[in-house]
């Protein structure tokens, strides 16, 4: 009797420790969802500093899963009161990436930088390592790690990166984490914070695959979540998803579809999410 009250002892002991540790995980993923953007303290006991992005996933997987095997967001802030705001946005395609980078933005008061855009800006501008970049490209090769860094390296330094940016979908691999990493030790700075948009697979596959854009302006639409007028109760179609101010018919990319989703799906549970 004394074993069995012991044992039961010990298990609600251990319960209670359990849910204290949920308690704390839920306590950081509030505030890392606020995202409210303050000066960082001065004090050392304030700040957790993380001294390299390539531990992240160390840092993340150290804290136990909730329900539906999700993580919650982790918020991770350096010190030093003229530290600049680097933040990492994370997700898979389809996550909503496009629709909280500006909200973002608002709250750091940090421009979001996709390494796309910064590519064809560099390119355009005629720089060094544009240059590079356009010369890879044209011999229909593929833009190596070092002329992407070099790229973002060139774009932090402009005035509008004063107070810090947002890197969208950079670093994808390992191997460009720690290139960041260099890259930003060089100035002695390091990732504040990493938001990762986690959304089931099935989920994205709705989400994608119901997309419809009108091509000339850029409109986006949904076959189930934002339908256009002319859709009424029909199927989607090219005859029935028309765009609401023109008339004119709607059309999927190329990539939304479910095939194309799953190839982009798996690179990025290889590449990424490790």
């Amino acid at each position: 009797t004394r074993k069995n009250a012991a044992k039961s002892h010990a298990a609600v002991a251990d319960r209670a420790k359990r849910l204290h540790l949920q308690r704390l995980q839920i306590s950081l993923a509030a505030d890392a969802l606020q995202l409210q953007h303050k000066e960082p303290s001065t004090r050392s006991s304030d700040t957790m500093q993380l001294p390299s992005i390539a531990l992240l996933a160390t840092t993340i997987t150290a804290f136990s899963r909730p329900p539906q095997g999700l993580r919650p967001p982790t918020r991770i802030s350096a010190g030093g009161g003229d530290a600049r705001q680097v933040v990492i946005l994370f997700g898979p395609p389809g996550s909503g990436k496009g629709t909280h980078a500006p909200k973002l933005v608002d709250k750091l008061g940090a421009p979001q930088l996709s390494t796309g855009d910064m590519l064809r800006a560099a390119v355009a501008a005629g720089s060094e390592v544009g240059q590079k970049a356009k010369a890879v490209m044209e011999a229909g090769g593929l833009v190596g790690d070092d002329i992407v860094v070099g790229i973002i390296r060139d774009r932090i330094e402009e005035s509008d990166c004063s107070k810090g940016f947002i890197l969208d979908g950079f670093p994808r691999t390992v191997d460009q984490a720690k290139m960041l990493d260099a890259c930003l030790a060089e100035k002695g700075e390091c990732v504040n914070a990493v938001v990762a948009l986690e959304v089931p697979d099935a989920v994205l596959t709705e989400r994608i695959c119901g997309r419809w854009v009108h091509k000339a302006s850029g409109r986006s639409y949904h076959a189930k979540f934002a339908p256009p007028k002319s859709l009424g109760g029909a199927a989607p179609s090219v005859e029935t998803m028309l765009d609401d101010e023109t008339g004119e018919a709607l059309m999927q990319r190329a990539d939304d579809t479910e095939e194309a989703l799953k190839t982009r799906l798996a690179g990025y549970h290889a590449q990424t999410v490790p």
